[in-house]
């Protein structure tokens, strides 16, 4: 079931990559975001707190781009990392970071992401050491 996980999240990633749409038919009606990189936040919850999410994030960008580095296996998580290259909407300050997502599933379909500006922060959240 792992190894199919990381294939609908390489899928998902891929497709809003080229089409700038969230892949609506791969997320569970009842999807949960929690961004631990955006201070006091709450979770968003469902198709329309997803859309939310994706709003607030791009409110601070001029403009945002994400590039998946690696699908790691973790059980029945999957959790990636990512090269996140933006430009601040306001200041226009370019940025490079090293972030990285957590995906769980319920039903075959994507049911929490949790996005995290630190890969160890990450690791661990995914039950995985080092």
């Amino acid at each position: 079931m792992s190894e199919q996980n990381v294939a609908r999240v390489q899928e998902a990633l891929e497709r809003f990559a080229t089409t700038g749409e969230p892949p609506w038919d791969a997320l569970h009606s009842e999807v949960v975001v929690r961004d631990h990189d955006i201070m006091d936040a709450h979770d968003y919850r469902g198709h329309a707190g997803f859309a939310r999410w994706l709003e607030d994030w791009a409110a601070a960008w001029s403009e945002s781009s994400i590039e998946p580095e690696d699908f790691i296996d973790a059980g029945p998580l999957v959790l990636v990392y990512i090269r996140q290259r933006t430009i601040g909407h306001g200041s226009g300050v370019a940025l490079e970071r090293e972030d990285a997502m957590l995906f769980d599933f319920r039903d075959g379909k994507i049911a929490s992401l949790d996005y995290y500006n630190s890969r160890d922060q990450a690791r661990t959240a995914a039950g995985l050491e080092g």
